[in-house]
């Protein structure tokens, strides 16, 4: 891992370890609101990312679209 990432992307990066995280969970779980901005910088990284949308219930039990990440490899 670089050591230019900052705290939430290392945190992703731990959490991504253990499976799919989608963009909600990482603002309900990490704290992170841009959960985009923190994958762009693990993919530049070199970690490769893969994402897609997905349909979830919100808190207030609304249907929305989100993205949920999968981690395909780690940097060499």
């Amino acid at each position: 891992m670089s050591a230019g990432l900052d705290a939430q992307a290392t945190r992703l990066l731990a959490r991504l370890r253990r499976g799919p995280i989608t963009s909600l969970q990482g603002l309900e779980e990490l704290g992170i609101a841009r959960t985009a901005s923190r994958v762009c910088e693990l993919r530049k990284d070199g970690h490769e990312i893969q994402s897609e949308y997905v349909k979830v219930r919100d808190r207030y039990g609304s249907k929305c679209r989100v993205a949920r990440y999968h981690l395909v490899k780690e940097r060499a």
